[in-house]
Parts: C-alpha cells; structure tokens; sequence
C-alpha cells in the first residue's frame, strides 16, 4: 500500500514539475511577441482638406437674380419683397441691403438678437444669415435652418439685391498671373551675356551689352 501511495505521490509531483514549466515556457513565449503597449493603435484618418469653393464675391459675378426668385419662395411663407409690402411673421424685405440689422422694417417687432446685433446687412452678413439665421444671431426668432448651398445664397442674394437696394457687387479677387512671384515680380529667363571678343581693345569692349546681374529681373 506504502508503495502504490509512494508511485501516485510521485507521479503527482512529476505532473505539477511539467505543469509549472510549461507555464512557464508559454509565458515567456507570450511575453516576448506581447506589443510594449497593449490594445489597438487606432490611427485618426486625416481630415481631408476639402476645396473651400469660389469666394463669394466670385459666385455673385455671375448669381442668376431670376434663379433666386426661385429659391426666395421658400420665403414667401413670412416675408414679402414688393415695395410698400406688409409685414408678415417677417418683416417686408424690399431694398433691405444696406440696412441696418434689425432696423429696417419701421414698427416691426425685431427680436433683440437682431435689434442689438449692429452692422448693417451688406452682402457677407446677408450671406451669413442666409447661412444660418441661429448662428448669425444667436437667440433670433427666426425659425428657417438656413441654406446650405452657397451658389442657392447668391442666387438669392441677387435677388433681393435687386429689389430696392441695387448695392454694388463686389470686386471677386484677381487670380495671379502665370510667372508671377508672391512679390508679383515677373520671372523668366536671364538674356545672352555678350562676351568682349578675344583681341578687342577697351574701347569696343565698353559697347558690349552689360551683364545682368544674377537674379535681377527682366523687364520686357
């Protein structure tokens, strides 16, 4: 019986000794393909940085007055533009540009976000608020979301432009010319420099044509 206890006993111990070595091993095999930070490198997708479009001094060059009586119809509902036109939930809107904001329409009830906002509604303004009423005037009763598209905004600013108000356009900006530095300085090709031929005595040497000094610019 001693011996049959004495043989599990040692087959016991022989288990745990294989058991605890494995452990072990693995363990160390884990440890040295484990990464020295755990969890996933998650890697943040760059913004893409999008074209931010025409200025919109460019789009009102060539906005269609008539595309955006069109898009005003969605107006309609709370303002009229015809001159003399009553206030509705909005005020009348004729000659409205170049106004001051909030002040335009006499004895209408401006919600103090417009009355104390200040400036007047000149075309970025207008665009602004046309853009997002709430944004523009942060606790205006005005209601509508706004137009999201800027060429529906110059169509329709245009439009109002033209009834009443006739404000000039602004000037869109002058893309720089090809071969123009950031200076504006034009920039091409050094002339020939003419040599002072072998055996010509000072006299004619002072003829020849100057050499242009590096980097200077030709004037054509």
């Amino acid at each position: 019986m001693s011996d049959k206890f004495n043989t599990i006993a040692g087959w016991t111990l022989f288990g745990g000794v294989v058991a605890l070595g494995l452990s072990s091993i693995s363990h160390r095999v884990i440890t040295s393909h484990a990464p020295e930070t755990e969890g996933y490198t998650i890697v943040a997708a760059e913004e893409e940085g999008g074209d931010e479009g025409p200025s919109l001094a460019t789009l009102l060059a060539s906005a269609d007055p008539a595309a955006g009586e069109k898009v005003f119809a969605k107006c309609t509902a709370c303002h009229t533009i015809n001159q003399g036109g009553a206030d509705g939930i909005g005020p009348n809107l004729y000659g409205v540009m170049g106004k001051a904001v909030g002040q335009h329409a006499a004895g209408f009830a401006y919600s103090s976000a417009l009355s104390d906002h200040g400036g007047t509604w000149d075309w970025d303004n207008m665009d602004h608020w046309l853009a997002s009423p709430k944004a523009f005037a942060p606790g205006t009763k005005m209601s509508f979301a706004g137009l999201s598209k800027p060429e529906d905004r110059a169509n329709i600013l245009a439009y109002i432009n033209a009834q009443g108000s006739n404000l000039p356009l602004p000037t869109p900006e002058a893309p720089a010319a090809e071969g123009e530095t950031e200076a504006g300085v034009e920039t091409g090709e050094q002339p020939a420099v003419s040599e002072t031929p072998e055996g010509a005595d000072a006299a004619d040497a002072t003829t020849q044509t100057p050499v242009a000094e590096e980097g200077a610019a030709v004037a054509e």
